[in-house]
């Protein structure tokens, strides 16, 4: 203190007098000198310190830069700003407060919200990059410095931040900008806040790959005269248009669109809009204007260049359908089929529901490569090649049927308003034939056979999901509608009360029957989980419980509710909530006071279905007691899962219900079933009269009875099948069998209900008993005793096989087609037949296989040729594999190459097979997304299954690399690979793979362990007694 007064009084600093006293002094006393020394150690440790504390200030900038972003981040003007240490370090102690780093949070903040968007992309196809620049119109919502927004992938040169009245460049001043990959989002830093209820514009310049992938903006190619030829094309469902352009990547942002496309004038492009100006430029190259959209999520906004044809038809209301695909496919009129039925399909629904298309043009786009079926992109429906160009000459009816569903499915998407009223739709001649199934369209009157409701609302764009917790209404209507629509097309297919069942409901009771299901409503936190929702309990549960409610409501209560929903919130997002109060307000207009919300938030809040037990109550007369319980397959998973153990399930299931005779069959009445155990009275029941519950399937759930109500209902089948319907018939056998599977009854009960099979006309019925066949076949076929099941059910399938026979040529060569439900009846007795090893069968497909060899002639007839190609390569020598090989490649037409294809993977010889494996994975010869199948069907053979679960795994990082982000493509290949092992040494590897696989997938992996461990509990507990009775059987 006193050296400091002295320093003050002589006006110098206290470091001057030091270095003078140091300096001038070269002798001093023992005290100065401890004076000085406590000086300079005072010194030395304020240096020291003010260096730590800069380290660590330094230390934390360069954390919080590595939590944030790229340090070199570039402020408005391209120069790196200055930071504020102490304000950057400030905010590392409050990084979850999401006021400070909003970029932390899995969703966007809410903030900001796009009004519309100007992008304009310019497309490098020599060497697959893209460049673009966005200016966005934004709404400030809640003050805020941030503008957070997602990004993935896109190199970002520039940002710049307009304010409402400032035009010019760089008047809002911007702190810094940088990504923060770990939510995939693009953050904005502003010195000033944006002020709320004000709007803003944002301009930010860009470029990225053209990936050789699935999502974003990737690209395709394929093969004409010999040239590789490219294209590039969008697929942003549900979470990729980030990767295309900084965008606000959720779908309740909607905004309007213009976009603007640059290329070369040898390519065209599409986009959702018509073009509304095309500038060519001097050096060859053409900016095409598209129109400004309708308000919409980013997810259905697409575009695409390529050099394509296209064949187009005008609606009477003067809306051109264009169909653009490979020139060689338009030429051949592949396109035709599609174009035709999606011209009747918008008409119908133009006058169904009493309102026009809402946009100046539809496009239909085919694309070599694309990880879906089809997108529904509003006003430009992208598809794969396979699933919308029709060869007539070579393709199945069951292709025919499959593309039908697919194009009706994004039809419907497209439109989005309707009437209350009924309507007829005439139809008009075909353009295309196939066989007399196109001719049954001519002059034909096509009657809905029940008031739809609005087709989209959750089909397209009308009103979307606030997030994706509830995507399943708008996929879930989606599939339903794909079999009501199809049914305008061809009522005799019957598709809504037949094909629903087996394709839909008995599909997805399997998956949802398992304890690593999950509710079809759930939680998703980020984007990584979204892909849980997209699944096929999604999809096919939501349709089968909308079918459910709507025959609970009846048809015209249901659409009325449906109307009024849409009308309510229209180009707006809502909830299930929302659609089912306005059920409930639709039921209590009609005087029946039903809580819509408290009845399907049991069915879509919590996993799985009931399976209902209906016993006769023997003290009692005319009483009949009904119990409900989560069916699983494995009862052993609730106890190893304590989570899912506690869980009380418990639904109100609608339960139709019928009694029936010999001769006789009542009408349906219906009983809500709330509880768990439940007694009715029941009347004109006596020891011989049999129960039937959900008459036609029209409820999610399984049906069991005691063990004298299914001796009855098989004593019938065998006498008079058809006083059950067609739809019961099918739902005993589906029943019956993952009853049975499940150890709900016995192994027997199953093998004695297909007795009945020979007597069985209808095509639902053994297409039920088929699929529940080959999954046993999968259990046994490594068995010893194996023969005498397969045996077993070649003596069920004997008659009908030789009644039906194969289908015949006419004099002149072309194939005599019988209708739809023949057709479909014989290709599957005749599929069981060559499957489990009828001679004749096999016989007849080396037949026409040689016959096609030595002519250079196909005669094979398209509805059975994939049977014939796969059992003639499993059956004959190599040469006939390399002849199957060379017709894939020379093959033009797309579902014939297809057909080919898996023809390959049948064969017995491994060195083929693993040759067919690596050719698709490492080559250009096998599309993208037909690898997968490539790998599934070689596991599906007996002789392919352990040469494809290895592959699998050592392949696994490529796989998932190139497939993972793709909604379904993983889960579906982890299950067609591992569905088959059902042995402890196999389970074991399943899990040890696991473990080492790095992780991804997890809840596809999660169901393929339940699965393979179901499948090893039936072989301990069950096995022994099901070959116990085929030995004792009389039939065997």
């Amino acid at each position: 203190m006193g050296i400091e007064d002295a320093s003050m009084r002589n006006g110098r600093g206290l470091s001057d007098q030091w270095a003078d006293t140091v300096v001038v002094r070269p002798r001093t006393t023992e005290r100065h000198i401890t004076v000085h020394k406590r000086l300079v150690l005072g010194f030395a440790i304020s240096i020291l310190t003010l260096i730590v504390v800069t380290i660590i200030a330094v230390l934390l900038s360069v954390r919080f830069e590595g939590c944030t972003g790229d340090a070199s981040s570039r402020a408005a003007n391209g120069t790196v700003p200055k930071f504020n240490h102490s304000r950057d370090i400030l905010s590392n102690h409050r990084e979850d407060d999401p006021a400070v780093q909003p970029w932390r949070q899995l969703r966007l903040p809410g903030s900001l919200r796009p009004l519309h968007y100007d992008l304009k992309i310019t497309v490098f196809l020599d060497n697959f990059t893209f460049s673009g620049e966005v200016s966005m119109e934004l709404e400030c919502l809640n003050a805020t410095k941030f503008i957070v927004l997602h990004a993935d992938k896109l190199e970002v040169a520039k940002a710049l931040v307009y304010g409402e009245h400032n035009k010019k460049p760089g008047a809002m001043k911007v702190h810094r900008h940088f990504r923060y990959a770990a939510n995939q989002v693009f953050v904005i830093a502003l010195h000033r806040e944006l002020k709320s209820q004000r709007t803003y514009k944002v301009n930010i310049t860009f470029e990225a790959q053209i990936e050789n992938e699935l999502l974003g903006f990737f690209r395709s190619s394929y093969t004409l005269h010999g040239d590789r030829r490219y294209l590039a094309v969008t697929q942003f469902s549900p979470t990729h248009a980030r990767k295309a352009f900084p965008c606000f990547d959720e779908p309740i942002y909607k905004a309007t669109f213009k976009i603007s496309l640059k290329h070369e004038s040898t390519y065209l492009s599409l986009s959702n809009m018509p073009v509304e100006a095309s500038v060519l430029d001097e050096d060859g190259w053409v900016t095409n204007h598209f129109s400004r959209t309708p308000r919409m999520s980013t997810y259905y906004l697409a575009w695409a260049v390529c050099n394509f044809t296209f064949k187009e038809t005008i609606t009477d209301n003067g809306i051109t359908i264009r169909l653009y695909a490979r020139p060689n496919a338009i030429q051949r009129g592949s396109g035709d089929y599609a174009l035709h039925i999606t011209k009747r399909l918008l008409r119908f629904y133009e006058d169904y529901f009493k309102v026009k298309y809402s946009l100046p043009k539809l496009d239909l786009l085919a694309v070599p490569k694309h990880p879906y079926a089809a997108m529904e992109n509003w006003g430009l429906s992208v598809f794969v090649e396979q699933k919308i160009l029709l060869d007539p000459e070579v393709s199945s009816i069951s292709y025919l049927m499959e593309l039908t569903m697919v194009v009706v499915h994004e039809i419907c998407h497209q439109l989005t308003r309707s009437t209350k009223k009924w309507a007829t739709l005439r139809t008009v001649d075909a353009v295309v034939g196939h066989g007399n199934l196109l001719q049954q369209m001519k002059d034909t009157s096509c009657l809905l056979p029940f008031a739809i409701g609005r087709c989209p609302a959750w089909f397209g764009d009308l009103v979307t999901p606030v997030w994706w917790e509830d995507v399943w209404l708008k996929e879930g209507f989606a599939h339903f509608f794909e079999y009501v629509g199809t049914d305008f097309l061809f009522p005799e297919w019957n598709m809504e009360k037949q094909r629903f069942l087996t394709d839909v409901l008995h599909e997805v009771m399997l998956l949802d029957g398992l304890a690593s299901s999950h509710p079809i409503s759930q939680e998703v936190y980020q984007a990584t989980d979204i892909d849980r929702v997209f699944d096929w309990i999604a999809y096919k549960k939501g349709a089968a419980l909308i079918r459910m409610l709507a025959n609970v409501m009846g048809q015209s209560v249901f659409q009325m509710g449906l109307n009024d929903f849409l009308t309510t919130h229209m180009y707006g997002n809502a909830g299930r909530d929302d659609l089912w109060n306005k059920f409930s307000e639709a039921m209590q207009k009609e005087g029946k006071d039903i809580n819509i919300k408290e009845v399907m938030d049991r069915w879509t809040l919590q996993m799985g279905y009931p399976v209902v037990t209906i016993i006769k109550n023997e003290s009692m007369d005319n009483c009949i007691t009904i119990t409900q319980e989560h069916f699983i397959y494995d009862i052993d998973a609730k106890i190893r899962n304590p989570e899912l153990h506690n869980i009380s399930f418990q639904w109100q299931i609608p339960l139709t219900l019928a009694i029936g005779n010999s001769s006789h069959i009542s009408s349906e009445s219906i009983i809500w079933v709330s509880n768990r155990s439940e007694s009715h009275k029941i009347s004109l029941m006596d020891e011989d009269t049999w129960l039937l519950g959900n008459i036609n399937q029209t409820g999610y759930f399984r049906v069991n009875y005691d063990l004298q109500n299914w001796r009855l209902l098989i004593e019938q089948l065998l006498r008079e099948p058809e006083i059950i319907s067609v739809g019961n018939r099918a739902g005993l056998i589906d029943d019956v069998f993952n009853l049975a599977r499940a150890g709900y009854l016995p192994q027997n009960i199953p093998l004695e209900i297909i007795c009945y099979l020979p007597q069985e006309k209808e095509f639902l019925p053994w297409h039920a008993a088929s699929r529940s066949l080959y999954h046993l076949d999968k259990l046994l076929d490594r068995t010893e005793e194996y023969n005498i099941f397969s045996d077993y059910v070649l003596r069920q399938v004997a008659s009908m096989y030789h009644r039906l026979g194969w289908p015949t040529n006419a004099v002149n060569g072309s194939i005599v087609q019988a209708a739809y439900q023949t057709e479909e009846l014989r290709r599957e007795v005749i599929m069981l037949a060559c499957s489990f090893g009828n001679k004749h069968c096999h016989r007849q497909a080396v037949s026409l296989i040689s016959e096609w060899i030595s002519s250079n002639k196909n005669r094979i007839p398209p509805n059975v040729r994939d049977i014939v190609y796969c059992t003639g390569v499993s059956l004959m020598d190599e040469d006939v594999w390399e002849f199957i090989w060379m017709k894939f490649h020379s093959s033009i037409a797309i579902s014939e190459k297809k057909v080919l294809l898996e023809a390959l993977t049948c064969s017995d010889n491994t060195f083929l097979l693993n040759r067919l494996l690596n050719l698709s994975l490492s080559s250009d010869l096998v599309p993208d997304q037909d690898v997968i199948d490539v790998i599934i069907h070689v596991g599906r053979n007996p002789h392919g299954r352990h040469l494809a679960w290895r592959y699998f795994r050592e392949k696994w990082s490529i796989l998932n690399a190139r497939y993972g982000e793709a909604l379904f493509m993983n889960s579906k290949l982890i299950n067609g690979v591992t569905e088959f092992l059902n042995t402890e040494a196999e389970l074991n590897e399943l899990k040890d793979f696991i473990q080492i696989s790095g992780g991804g997938a997890a809840a596809a992996f999660a169901r393929a362990v339940e699965i393979v461990e179901a499948n090893v509990r039936w072989h301990g507990l069950f096995e022994e007694q099901f070959f116990q009775w085929l030995r004792k059987s009389p039939n065997s």
